[in-house]
């Protein structure tokens, strides 16, 4: 009897340790992630110095953070990131991979610069919505976010990017609103964005850019 008591006692004793060290690690991965996020980038208005605090992070806590918004009100778990319009200068912040629940991201209207990281479907995994329009982002358009199945919403208006549009994106069938207006882009619009939800307007203003629902390529 008392052999069976303590078998029980040992046993709830385990599993309390096991949920703990799971909810700890989703916490800790969640905090870091905000944590580089706010070491990467210079906070030229200081919105994130004010209000990104971490010196006594509780349960909870970095929901209050702003410009984030959790799974629940009471747990560290990152369900969407909004820094429109903050005036933050920087490259693409890396550490978003450490947000593993993460589905939103909205950087747009800032002063970021440098390349849209090649392996961004490794970082934004679940992003239903990619926001990174109004920046100063160069290079070309990483064919990966052809691997972000569950995008939305991808909007990378209003930069400086230049080469051709990979035409697998145009194949991401949850795919509803779409932008690339006013690049550097080049080439033909691949046919893979032919269909009715890809309007002029996603394409307007790159002057190598031609084929359908722009003017036929010479």
């Amino acid at each position: 009897m008392l052999i069976s008591r303590i078998f029980k006692v040992i046993a709830v004793s385990c599993l309390w340790l096991l949920l703990g060290c799971g909810l700890s690690y989703g916490t800790d991965t969640d905090i870091a992630c905000l944590k580089s996020i706010k070491e990467s980038l210079v906070d030229t208005r200081n919105y994130l110095n004010s209000t990104w605090k971490f010196e006594n992070v509780t349960e909870g806590s970095i929901c209050a953070f702003l410009g984030v918004e959790c799974w629940h009100p009471f747990e560290n778990r990152v369900l969407n990131i909004r820094l429109s319009d903050l005036g933050l200068k920087g490259r693409f912040p890396l550490g978003l991979a450490n947000c593993t629940s993460i589905t939103g991201i909205d950087l747009s209207s800032n002063e970021l610069f440098g390349s849209i990281p090649q392996n961004i479907s490794e970082i934004v995994v679940f992003a239903t919505s990619l926001n990174l329009s109004s920046n100063n982002f160069s290079g070309e358009i990483p064919s990966s976010l052809a691997n972000c199945s569950f995008l939305n919403v991808l909007e990378l208006d209003h930069n400086q990017l230049t080469g051709q549009i990979p035409g697998q994106i145009g194949f991401l069938n949850r795919l509803k609103t779409f932008s690339v207006a006013n690049n550097r882009l080049s080439g033909r619009i691949p046919s893979s964005f032919n269909s009715s939800i890809f309007t002029k307007e996603s394409f307007a203003n790159n002057p190598g850019l031609c084929g359908k629902p722009l003017s036929p390529c010479v």
